[in-house]
């Protein structure tokens, strides 16, 4: 019956399924490929001839999600990134870890992306956002695409055996089997989830708000103030709080030698969620710094309440990607 079902349907659901992953929502594509690929080498001379058709499907449909993802990367700029940093369920420095990739290699990172986790979700809209040319990013997508849904086939064909084990025991064990799979996909995303809240509410509990710090400035006590968003989130977004440092949570040696340990530090960075701002001021504090604190809502909520900002200038493009951003009209 599987294999009538998958001869008849099965390039159709192959296809809905990695589109559906492609444009974000939470299926993961690779296991119907994977199955497809097995039933392709038990069945050579039914299912296998269609082989070809899916890999071609497979790369269309996810071409189709991605170019959905780097037009409002193009379009919205920021804004998607920000949309991701909500939805995300990864932590929220995995999407800085994910922006500065990109910065250094640019929109090449596309033919890998699919197979490191978090990569493809942020890199993808970052190309948008970035200038990257389109057809520039559908040669790298495609290469990309065609790695990952060769991979999946091929994997499936090379365990067809080991695989077809697995399907005659859940076939055993009729509907519990399915029951548990949905079961342990919904327990590992509450698992995440709940570890994401805890780990924000364990960080953000001491914070400093907006009007905290303006009356700070105001009266002339404007703290060392540390500006750590990702150099790609302010090519995108080239505005800092007026008397920013830069900073990278990654080099903290260099604050703590450079500092008193009584200075007040503010530190701030973008994702409305992010908590990269909250773990770098727990670090500082168990290095011996007595008035470290992220600045609640980070830059956005500054500039949405309406406090000055500071514009960068000469922010180059990403040094890996110079020759793939598309020039500006003049």
């Amino acid at each position: 019956m599987l294999h009538d079902l998958v001869e008849q349907y099965g390039p159709a659901l192959v296809f809905a399924n990695v589109l559906a992953a492609s444009l974000g929502l939470p299926v993961p594509a690779m296991p119907s490929l994977v199955l497809f690929g097995a039933m392709a080498a038990m069945h050579p001379g039914s299912v296998g001839t269609q082989l070809l058709p899916v890999l071609i499907l497979s790369i269309f449909a996810t071409l189709i999600g991605d170019s959905a993802w780097y037009l409002a990367g193009r379009v919205y700029g920021g804004n998607t990134l920000k949309t991701i940093c909500r939805l995300s369920l990864s932590r929220d420095t995995c999407v800085k870890k994910t922006e500065r990739f990109f910065g250094r290699w640019g929109v090449r990172v596309l033919a890998v992306a699919k197979f490191v986790p978090g990569l493809s979700i942020v890199s993808i809209p970052m190309a948008g956002a970035m200038g990257t040319r389109y057809r520039t990013f559908l040669t790298y997508d495609s290469i990309g695409a065609a790695l990952w849904s060769g991979t999946g086939l091929i994997v499936g064909a090379l365990f067809a055996r080991q695989i077809d084990m697995l399907f005659v025991i859940a076939g055993r064990l009729g509907r519990t089997a399915a029951l548990v799979a949905v079961a342990l996909l919904l327990a590992y995303a509450a698992y995440r989830w709940i570890r994401r809240r805890q780990l924000i509410s364990k960080l953000a509990a001491a914070r400093i708000e907006v009007d905290e710090l303006a009356n700070l400035f105001a009266a002339g006590k404007m703290p060392v103030l540390f500006d750590i968003r990702s150099n790609e989130k302010r090519k995108l977004d080239p505005f800092v709080i007026p008397g920013s440092k830069f900073a990278d949570e990654r080099q903290l040696d260099e604050i703590v030698a450079t500092y008193p340990h009584d200075e007040k530090l503010v530190i701030y960075c973008s994702c409305p969620n992010e908590i990269s701002a909250a773990w770098m001021a727990k670090q500082l504090n168990e290095a011996g710094f007595s008035d470290v604190l992220p600045l609640r809502g980070g830059m956005e909520a500054w500039r949405d309440s309406g406090k000055p900002v500071e514009a960068l200038r000469d922010m180059p493009p990403p040094e890996a990607a110079i020759d793939d951003i598309e020039p500006k009209a003049v």
